[in-house]
């Protein structure tokens, strides 16, 4: 985390935290997702303006993380702005000798490789689970040909988020029933 971050946090420790405007989609692009995206519909459904300043998403992405609950959050200074996953909190880029690097820019070491019912290959790893990019399936593919990578477990993307322990809405599980 930014040492500026650390400083804002000191100095107001109790800013609200903020819900449904940062979504991450399976290409690890973020959007901003202000009131109206929001009332259109839940992400990925209604993502948003695409993030395009770069000193921004190296921000976003220096200072990314997550919270006891596994909601994947933001820090921005004094406040969290708790991220919309479209798929779960790492998208994996594939390198050259198949080792795997977030679209943080953090590397991992691979763990388990899963398959969903839609084709969607993920890696698990310490950092949490992440997504493979699609521009990098066919170097997957190699690993897993090359046995560099063991034998994708089958499993439902549904059940993805309980047994990794991440939560694809924060929007969503912090938000009030109507009366």
């Amino acid at each position: 985390m930014d040492d500026i971050v650390k400083q804002a946090l000191a100095k107001w420790p109790n800013v609200p935290h903020c819900y449904g405007w940062l979504g991450l989609d399976m290409r690890g692009q973020w959007y901003m997702r202000d009131d109206p995206t929001q009332a259109a519909g839940p992400f990925p459904q209604s993502k948003g303006s695409l993030l395009r300043h770069h000193k921004l998403i190296d921000f976003i992405q220096r200072n990314y993380e997550a919270d006891g609950e596994g909601q994947w959050f933001f820090q921005n200074g004094p406040q969290r702005v708790y991220v919309e996953l479209e798929a779960a909190p790492l998208v994996w880029r594939v390198m050259d000798d198949f080792s795997i690097q977030a679209h943080t820019g953090a590397t991992a070491t691979r763990g388990a490789v899963l398959l969903d019912e839609d084709g969607r290959l993920y890696v698990a790893s310490a950092a949490g689970l992440g997504l493979v990019h699609t521009q990098d399936m066919g170097l997957a593919a190699d690993a897993l040909e090359q046995g560099a990578w063991p034998e994708p477990e089958s499993v439902r993307a549904a059940d993805l988020p309980g047994r990794f322990g991440f939560v694809r809405s924060p929007a969503a599980a912090h938000a009030t029933p109507p009366n």
